[in-house]
């Protein structure tokens, strides 16, 4: 096996870790709308992953403070993008939307993703790849249905489904931006520094938040909680696919995205005892189907 190839096995595998963390992240938000806030609980996740992450990532930012402070107007935005907006408005959408509706909202993140690679970046978009994205969305469409393509005419329409259709231009133009990282930036340096940056620019809501709202009643497991979202749901999850971007691009590891509904299925078996359909397991089989077709 060539170093190309291994890069390129690594890259698919970061960007599969990536989305199960995020997955994760999906099912404990939907398990804690109702005891923490999403401004709450956004600044906590990130405020967690930068103090994880700091021990690692302080040598190296310190080495390339010059960088840093060159590359603050990128850095800002990113992490405004990435890291204050994103996840906090899926934490918004949730309350007003259902889940069919987030799941079906959130098959445009790649789709997004492929169309501006192809228009800022040039990205070719290859025969090959549109039939594999047609692929996936099929299977996707069969999980989220049951295998009852007949629902999707009865989806209504929520305030929640405007949130989630910026999230997903947000989380299209961050990936995007991944790309453009400035020379003498490390992806250890950039990620910590947008964490950072990112949970700074939360703090004033967070704060407003707090003085406005009931105190959050801490038990072991919202605290439990709270952690994984911000060491493997953000942390891992990022650095992953910030990997993922740097070795198989921003349209590959948008493919891989698509993963996501089937890492939730799973969660879904393990912790709730919900076992798999043959409708589920019929489209996880198109969705890896598709990405193996369109790679």
């Amino acid at each position: 096996m060539t170093e190309t190839v291994k890069d390129g096995v690594k890259g698919y595998l970061f960007a599969l870790a990536a989305t199960a963390f995020w997955s994760g992240n999906h099912f404990i938000a939907r398990a804690l709308r109702e005891s923490i806030p999403p401004v709450s609980l956004a600044f906590l996740r990130w405020a967690a992953a930068t103090l994880a992450f700091l021990p690692f990532a302080l040598p190296g930012a310190v080495r390339e403070r010059r960088a840093v402070l060159r590359s603050l107007p990128y850095l800002a935005l990113t992490a405004l993008l990435g890291v204050s907006l994103f996840n906090t408005l899926i934490y918004y959408a949730g309350r007003t939307t259902t889940a069919l509706n987030l799941s079906l909202i959130s098959l445009i993140f790649p789709v997004i993703i492929l169309l501006l690679s192809r228009i800022f970046l040039g990205e070719r978009m290859p025969l090959r790849r549109l039939a594999g994205i047609a692929v996936v969305l099929a299977g996707v469409a069969v999980l989220v249905t049951k295998g009852r393509l007949d629902a999707l005419r009865s989806i209504g329409f929520a305030p929640g489904d405007l949130l989630m259709l910026l999230a997903a231009l947000v989380f299209s133009v961050y990936t995007l931006l991944l790309k453009r990282k400035p020379e003498g930036l490390s992806l250890s340096t950039l990620q910590f520094a947008t964490f950072a940056l990112g949970t700074l620019m939360l703090a004033p809501a967070f704060a407003w938040e707090r003085a406005s709202a009931p105190p959050v009643a801490w038990t072991p497991a919202l605290l439990g909680a709270v952690l994984y979202v911000g060491v493997f749901a953000s942390l891992a999850a990022f650095v992953s696919w910030n990997q993922a971007i740097e070795r198989i691009g921003t349209a590959k590891a948008g493919l891989v995205y698509y993963t996501l509904p089937i890492w939730s299925g799973l969660l879904a078996w393990v912790f709730l005892g919900e076992a798999p359909t043959a409708a589920q397991a019929f489209s996880m089989a198109l969705v890896v189907g598709g990405i193996v077709v369109a790679r």
